[in-house]
């Protein structure tokens, strides 16, 4: 009797098993060891600069600066902020366009997987990706590799390189102010310079640095002092 051969549906099972275990083992490699580059580095259009630098090494400031600015239910989340995606979703259906919405750890995952530009389809890669990353690498390994893998610049991507181009130092050395004007730059990073904020954007440092406070020094240390 001859055998039967295995239908589509089980091949293209077996192959995204695979993939998946594949993937996994990577994130579980990128959970101890940082990552040699991200689908954005490779994507750039200019020269790349990254210095990786432990988030132990950074001062409390830097990372309260990002999620004061970025992500403030941070420590609360499970990768995706529901009450953000459902708010962009309603902006959209009024006819605003497609808003990002994206939590730290989707946009760690964007830039480490993906691709530029907004779509329901790298939204929703995001979102999975986002709750691949909290379940397999934490918190604290989340914000540390966005830290380092976020771009400040043209070609310049991580607190540490950014400190030394914009600032002439270690990102061990910023100051609240220096963070704050950091974070500004990371919806645009390409068109803003930190040295050459222009009205609105020294507004938006100044609430930054007010989040900063209203957060308090000791916002993140459940998730650092992991």
């Amino acid at each position: 009797m001859a055998k039967r051969k295995p239908g589509v549906f089980n091949k293209a099972w077996t192959v995204l098993w695979r993939v998946l275990i594949a993937f996994a083992l990577i994130l579980l490699v990128f959970r101890f060891v940082p990552p040699p580059t991200t689908a954005f580095m490779l994507q750039s259009d200019y020269p790349v600069t990254q210095h990786w630098i432990s988030i132990d090494k950074l001062p409390p400031q830097v990372p309260l600066a990002v999620i004061g600015s970025e992500d403030q239910r941070f420590p609360d989340h499970f990768g995706v902020d529901f009450t953000a995606i459902t708010k962009a979703l309603s902006q959209y259906d009024d006819g605003e366009g497609l808003r990002g919405a994206s939590t730290i750890t989707q946009q760690t995952a964007k830039n480490l997987f993906l691709w530029p530009g907004r779509s329901f389809i790298r939204k929703g890669l995001e979102a999975g990706l986002a709750i691949s990353l909290e379940a397999i690498w934490g918190k604290k390994r989340i914000l540390e590799v966005y830290l380092n893998v976020a771009e400040f610049g043209k070609g310049i991507y991580g607190v540490e390189a950014a400190s030394q181009h914009y600032f002439g130092k270690s990102a061990r050395h910023l100051t609240a102010n220096q963070a704050a004007r950091l974070a500004v730059l990371l919806p645009s990073p390409r068109k803003r310079d930190p040295n050459r904020l222009t009205p609105n954007l020294r507004q938006r440092v100044d609430w930054i640095e007010r989040q900063m406070q209203q957060l308090g020094a000791g916002y993140l240390n459940p998730i650092l002092d992991n």
